[in-house]
């Protein structure tokens, strides 16, 4: 798989990602900056590091399996692995500009 392949099926994993919602937030994952990490290995496989706005969210579960769903359907992922981190941990700093003006920051 060529440099130019991994980077586009990274942008199909980025746009799915921006389809994936906190149900408390207003605002997509990737815009929250939750997403770490998105790493693309040669066989299709994925591994993707991601954090929550807050260790105790009661929507983990929810959160992390449709991430994983959405990103195995994107076209050239063969799986997906996603791994929860709390370091570093998330803060209003890595959030994109548009998701601080929808969120009134």
């Amino acid at each position: 798989m060529t440099q130019q392949e991994k980077a586009q099926i990274e942008g199909r994993i980025v746009d799915v990602l921006k389809t994936v919602y906190d149900p408390e937030i207003p605002v997509d994952i990737y815009e929250l900056g939750m997403i770490y990490k998105i790493d693309v290995q040669e066989d299709g496989a994925v591994d993707i590091d991601m954090t929550f706005t807050a260790p105790n969210c009661p929507a983990a579960d929810f959160i992390l399996e449709d991430v994983r769903t959405k990103v195995e359907g994107v076209e050239g992922v063969k799986s997906a692995n996603i791994n929860l981190v709390f370091e570093p941990a998330w803060d209003q700093s890595m959030m994109s500009e548009e998701a601080r003006i929808e969120l009134g920051f």
